[in-house]
């Protein structure tokens, strides 16, 4: 089975989205993000898929959660009916990373091995939330700190935290 991996931008009040948007614009943690998931499958929830503003993510194969099943496979994405299904469809790749939403995240936190937090260093309104981290749970094990600059209007930390061994 892959590594499972969480990837997401979370502001400090771990707000995630408004409005079916980012409530930031960060040009270097999507340039990160494509880094980390080109080439590798990505889970998201149907409304996540809807919001992309252009289509299916390329290089990736593109899993969307959903409950209505349609004809998704002829549009680039391949549709499952659970995270289970979306994980074994992915069963022969190194790693699968679930970009969102919030329903998401609370269905695979406690199974993933890796998350990819860029934490966003402000308070935004918000009507999605990452879910609680258990940090007793987790490692952190790279760590980047960045100021805000220009292109980049708030300062971001880029943090991975592997799952601790379970007993």
């Amino acid at each position: 089975m892959p590594k499972i991996s969480i990837i997401a931008a979370v502001a400090d009040n771990y707000a995630i989205g408004n409005l079916n948007k980012l409530p930031w614009h960060l040009p270097a943690d999507l340039k990160y993000f494509k880094q980390l998931t080109t080439g590798h499958p990505v889970i998201m929830g149907k409304r996540t898929f809807d919001n992309l503003p252009n289509g299916p993510l390329p290089n990736r194969k593109n899993i969307v959660l959903t409950s209505v099943i349609s004809e998704g496979i002829t549009k680039g994405y391949v549709e499952a009916n659970s995270l289970e299904e979306a994980i074994e469809i992915c069963k022969n790749d190194e790693e699968v990373f679930i970009i969102g939403g919030v329903s998401v995240f609370k269905q695979a936190i406690d199974i993933a091995d890796r998350m990819y937090i860029t934490w966003v260093h402000e308070n935004f309104k918000a009507d999605a939330f990452f879910p609680e981290i258990n940090f007793d749970e987790w490692e952190e094990i790279c760590r980047e700190d960045h100021p805000a600059d220009d292109k980049n209007p708030y300062a971001y930390t880029f943090s991975v935290y592997e799952r601790k061994k379970r007993k």
